[in-house]
């Protein structure tokens, strides 16, 4: 039983059979002017197309990109350099994803930036007032994640943007600044994901988290933002990254997201709060010490929590023991991103943000689905989690 679809999905089959359609078809180089390129060109400005419609923009302000991490840097360092006469400094949340966090210490120490890190509460939201009145004069960035990887809190973009963009107009020296960077990995595929509502001046989605391939990415940059690439070259994605597009997964990443249209965020996110709930009402009913980070609650009018991230503690049995314990019983779940799982030993830096106890932290597993998992999958899991909390209980937490 596969939960850890916040770190990877499964892809579709839909999406396996387009990219080996595209590599044998239409093979060319899309920058090439005969039928080869044509074709190959033709296929990733569909993808283009579905991509700006999912998340209410142009398709001329979709930059294909390498992967998430790589958007969020183009995002971050792409502004700082772009502005850097305007000011040196970024908001960003305590609980941002590493590629965000690793981005602005780089900006710190390579050009001088500072960096003003907004701490969010218990249950990981940050407060949008906290935010703004992190705001300097100097402000050209601030950057805030849609949901977050490890613990699902839905950060409240919407409002955020709202402030900032009042901000923007109370000022003449700002010049449009602070721009806003969101964060949409997590919530793409899941929740509404739409660029004007929130006030997005930038925003990050991933192919491989919503069942398309892995090493495809996008930036959303909003028409007039300026923005210094990263890579040079031939000018490709109008001069915003240059190098070869990846044809095979932008065309599977535009597959996937076909897939997920089929039946719309609301309807993929109420399926998946079904799973999430289902499961931890199984687990909570045989484990009384279970503690659920970050708010737990998708049944509200404006859930804090996302659909699909589930975090638990059992305090007492080591996360790590946990997991690799249930991994021999067939549920595969993590510790916490798995982009910090090349860090071995270091305590999630979100859990601690939201000031929990080491106890809460060292014993924290996440759990996350897809519209690929079934109900039975979900109280099947639910039953052998808290069997493996029993049986390593009785050793004193060790495996």
């Amino acid at each position: 039983m596969y939960l850890d679809s916040a770190a990877t999905s499964r892809p579709f089959v839909e999406v396996a059979e387009a990219v080996r359609e595209i590599m044998e078809r239409s093979y060319g180089n899309p920058s090439s002017r005969h039928t080869l390129g044509l074709g190959a060109a033709a296929a990733v400005r569909r993808s283009r197309e579905i991509l700006a419609r999912v998340i209410g923009a142009d398709p001329t302000e979709i930059v294909f990109t390498g992967g998430g991490s790589e958007a969020n840097n183009l995002a971050l360092k792409g502004v700082a350099w772009a502005h850097v006469r305007s000011g040196k400094h970024v908001v960003l949340s305590a609980v941002e994803h590493p590629s965000v966090i690793e981005a602005a210490r780089w900006l710190e120490s390579f050009l001088g930036f500072e960096l003003s890190l907004v701490n969010p509460d218990r249950d990981g939201a940050v407060r949008p007032e906290a935010i703004e009145a992190a705001v300097r004069p100097d402000t050209v960035l601030v950057s805030l994640m849609h949901v977050n990887n490890e613990v699902g809190t839905v950060q409240p973009v919407g409002e955020v943007g709202r402030r900032l963009l009042g901000l923007k107009g109370t000022d003449g020296r700002r010049k449009g600044l602070p721009l806003f960077h969101v964060d949409a990995v997590q919530s793409l595929g899941r929740m509404a994901v739409d660029v004007r509502a929130m006030g997005a001046d930038l925003l990050t989605v991933s192919g491989h988290k919503v069942h398309g391939p892995k090493g495809v990415g996008a930036l959303y940059v909003a028409r007039g933002v300026r923005l210094v690439p990263l890579v040079h070259g031939g000018g490709h994605e109008a001069g915003r990254r240059s190098g070869t597009e990846n044809v095979p997964g932008i065309v599977g990443f535009g597959e996937a997201l076909s897939g997920l249209l089929d039946h719309g965020p609301d309807e993929v996110g109420r399926r998946l709060s079904e799973l999430k709930d289902l499961l931890l009402a199984t687990v909570r009913a045989r484990c009384a010490g279970v503690v659920v980070n970050g708010d737990g609650d998708t049944t509200a009018a404006r859930p804090r929590s996302a659909p699909h991230i589930l975090n638990l503690s059992f305090p007492g049995i080591p996360g790590e023991v946990l997991q690799h314990h249930l991994e021999r019983s067939g549920v595969y779940v993590s510790t916490g991103s798995a982009c910090s799982s090349h860090h071995r030993g270091r305590r999630s830096h979100v859990l601690q943000a939201m000031g929990l106890p080491e106890d809460v932290v060292d014993s924290a597993v996440r759990l996350s689905f897809s519209v690929l998992n079934t109900p039975a999958e979900a109280e099947e899991a639910g039953l052998r989690i808290a069997a493996a909390v029993e049986e390593l209980s009785e050793r004193g937490g060790r495996g």
